[in-house]
């Protein structure tokens, strides 16, 4: 008797916080996309909403796939929220789970596709697509011609600068005119949009929730790249991000809290001798001289604090 077809089963993940339209908004965008030879299923993490998300979403379905929604009844942060969703995936036996932001628009073929290029590569454990920053959210509306709004690149892929400890995004603010058409090795992928083989999860553990909120991607990339596994930037597709939409932007108070303490904590883990006495350095600075949630961060640094910190109040 000939082995039966088995589909590839994969989620999509998406953590929500008081954004009950965007993620509705989100919701009505993955019940359009194509799902051949796929089992697919939505989960919705929602994080402690108080704006009706949970009465909005917690029945909802979907024409085209599974969908499950999980209140974890408070703010776990963006890593262990995501957490959340991925045991889902993984206890449910799924081949891949994809992450992504509520405020990510993608086109009909993106789970086709995304899916179709890790069966067909699998040496790569994780891959973010090129990512457009959507029409009217570039950080620099004036220095565009209005034909070029909406081609925007966000992400082509990863670059972190090791000697000063900071991520880049490779092709941010280029309009896109094919130059970053190829596939290639990422320091780095981005957490906004991306799939990873669930396998990775069982090899190198969970997102870090004592990060709480940024520099969680990077860190979950260097334990995979660490442990001789590739990562990619695919531009086998794009999406359209609206950047800073679902969260504090440029300048926000969780930006300059989490960013700075963060990248401590990753800088320890993983930089060299030389540019952790650095960074030691450039955090004792902003403790006396940084600006309110700067000075804060830099002071939970140096104590050791992880978690949410001061940001939620017990």
């Amino acid at each position: 008797m000939a082995k039966a077809y088995q589909k590839t089963k994969v989620s999509i993940i998406i953590l929500t916080i008081n954004s009950r339209e965007m993620v509705v908004s989100a919701m009505k965008n993955i019940s359009g996309l194509k799902t051949d030879n796929l089992l697919a299923c939505t989960i919705v993490v929602d994080n402690g909403s108080t704006d009706g998300t949970q009465e909005k979403l917690k029945n909802y379905s979907l024409p085209n796939m599974d969908y499950k929604f999980i209140e974890t009844g408070k703010n776990l942060g963006f890593a262990q929220g995501n957490n959340v969703g991925i045991k889902e995936s993984l206890k449910n036996n799924f081949d891949y789970s994809i992450i992504m932001n509520d405020d990510i628009v993608l086109p009909k073929d993106f789970l086709t596709k995304m899916v179709d290029f890790m069966n067909s590569n699998h040496e790569v454990m994780m891959a973010s697509p090129k990512i457009f920053f959507a029409k009217g959210y570039e950080y620099h509306k004036d220095r565009y011609k209005k034909k070029e709004l909406g081609k925007v690149i966000w992400y082509a892929g990863g670059k972190i600068d090791w000697d000063n400890i900071y991520t880049n995004h490779i092709g941010v603010d280029e309009v896109d005119n094919g130059q970053h058409d190829f596939v290639t090795d990422t320091d780095t992928i981005s957490g906004s949009c991306v799939i990873i083989r669930n396998d990775v999860f069982k090899s190198v553990g969970f997102l870090d929730k004592s990060l709480f909120l940024y520099w969680e991607d990077s860190d979950l990339s260097q334990r995979v790249k660490r442990k001789g596994l590739q990562i990619r930037y695919a531009p086998i597709i794009s999406v359209r991000h609206k950047v800073s939409a679902s969260a504090g932007g440029i300048g926000s108070k969780s930006n300059d809290y989490f960013l700075i303490r963060n990248r401590y904590y990753f800088a320890m883990r993983y930089a060299r001798l030389r540019t952790k006495f650095a960074i030691f350095r450039d955090t004792i600075r902003l403790l006396f001289f940084g600006q309110g949630w700067q000075r804060l961060g830099a002071r939970d640094a140096l104590i050791g604090i992880k978690g949410a910190g001061p940001w939620i109040k017990k």
